[in-house]
């Protein structure tokens, strides 16, 4: 084993090194930590990020009505989506066409045509249908831009992401700071680790 010295060429005391090896280890990382994305997607958005087979930010242009397909014996619906941001399985502009087995509309929100969506959706059965991961997480509203989350849910410690002021009455108004697009795709990348 090397002395100390050798490995820091740096005057480093010796009753440093224990500290800053604990820090390392109980410091989280970035994207365990993300407020943003526990905020949005709920405490296990980075298995959320990591089972979808297709993240993208989306222009639903045709979702399902009244009648349903069969697949292979299975009743399906089509829903037609333009990617206007690719994140992860898909290409930029591209119109995808997907199909989901019926009984999984039940398990997320109706979708609507014009409306701009973050969609995390299944990689493809062999059937060739997929829904969004985990249903209702993972299918978040954007702004009529797609570039901001609607109403994001608080799903963490309000007091990161808020500021407020005493108001009047005495109470504390709490403002949630808005959640963009961008700081989502980035906390999605790094737990997929790209």
């Amino acid at each position: 084993m090397r002395p100390l010295r050798q490995v820091f060429p740096v005057a480093v005391s010796v009753d440093v090194v224990p500290l800053l090896i604990v820090f390392l280890l109980i410091v989280p990382t970035s994207a365990q930590s993300d407020p943003s994305a526990i905020r949005v997607l709920g405490p296990q958005w980075e298995q959320l990020s990591r089972r979808a087979g297709m993240i993208f930010a989306g222009t639903v242009l045709a979702c399902p009505g009244q009648s349903a397909r069969s697949d292979h014996g299975v009743p399906s619906v089509e829903i037609k989506l333009h990617v206007d941001r690719a994140i992860v399985g898909v290409d930029w502009g591209q119109v995808l066409t997907i199909h989901e087995w019926i009984g999984a509309l039940s398990s997320h929100p109706t979708m609507h045509p014009g409306e701009h969506l973050l969609l995390f959706l299944y990689p493809l059965s062999r059937l060739g249908l997929t829904s969004p991961v985990e249903g209702f997480q993972g299918q978040i509203r954007l702004d009529s831009l797609g570039t901001t989350v609607v109403d994001p849910a608080p799903r963490s410690d309000l007091e990161s992401q808020t500021s407020g002021a005493i108001s009047q009455t005495g109470t504390r108004e709490i403002h949630l700071r808005p959640v963009t697009l961008t700081e989502l795709e980035r906390a999605i990348r790094a737990a997929r680790g790209e």
